[in-house]
């Protein structure tokens, strides 16, 4: 019997916009398609991980049963919904079958907190994904400053522009991963990041970096907006990015 190929090349047809000469050809387009069913564990996270870019980065703090504080960053995250308040995380487990320290301190106590790293904190953001014995806190090590959480034990990382104090909401275990959703109970954000008022965001003064791949990262100071031009040609004023 032979076995189904991994992935195969066809070629689609597909229909120009634009009329050429008064008529529409049609041209051709090669297309790769994979099946996932044939594919390793470590070649369909290779394809996934570095297509599904950029990604936000979660920088999350959890406290161990001997105090330790442990910060590491996981990209695969993002917020779920408003209502409830909730957002995840989903850590991967090590391939010596033994879990991170992170996962192993939500199940424990149930508890963490996910911040937000900026330019200005990238560098320790990223050497917080180092591992590290258990005993050891990766806050102290790349020279974070902490200050109290007012919900959960867990501490913030003073540094960070952005941290969401959380509790876990619900949890998804896989064969390779710990999918955790935490309800936010607590804000924080830097002095003058938010309208009080207003309830926006000074996006103008708020530059996160997300994840490109390895250890590959991405700033986010290009921005544009889209959809300026209105009904009947008429031009519509574009979004100022200080008041989304």
């Amino acid at each position: 019997m032979t076995a189904r190929p991994v992935w195969l090349r066809r070629y689609a047809r597909v229909q120009p916009k634009r009329a050429c000469a008064g008529r529409r050809d049609p041209h051709f387009v090669d297309i790769m398609d994979f099946d996932f069913s044939q594919l390793t564990e470590y070649q369909r996270y290779k394809l996934m991980a570095s297509l599904i870019v950029p990604r936000p980065i979660a920088l999350v703090t959890t406290l161990s049963a001997n105090g330790v504080v442990n910060a590491a960053p996981f990209s695969m995250f993002n917020m779920m919904g408003e209502e409830p308040p909730i957002v995840m995380i989903s850590v991967n487990k090590h391939s010596d079958g033994q879990i991170k320290d992170t996962a192993a301190n939500i199940l424990a106590s149930g508890e963490f907190v996910v911040h937000l790293a900026d330019e200005a904190i990238a560098e320790q953001m990223h050497a917080c994904g180092e591992r590290l014995p258990p005993e050891v806190s990766e806050v102290e090590r790349v020279g974070f400053s902490t200050a109290p959480s007012n919900a959960v034990a867990p501490p913030r990382i003073v540094e960070a522009p952005v941290a969401f104090e959380c509790r876990l909401w619900e949890k998804l275990e896989t064969d390779s991963r710990y999918i955790f959703i935490g309800r936010v109970l607590w804000l924080h954000a830097r002095e003058g990041l938010i309208d009080i008022e207003s309830f926006r965001v000074r996006l103008q003064d708020y530059f996160p970096v997300a994840r490109f791949g390895a250890s590959f990262y991405i700033n986010t100071r290009e921005r544009y907006p889209l959809g300026v031009a209105g009904g009947g040609g008429q031009a519509s004023r574009a979004t100022p990015i200080d008041e989304i």
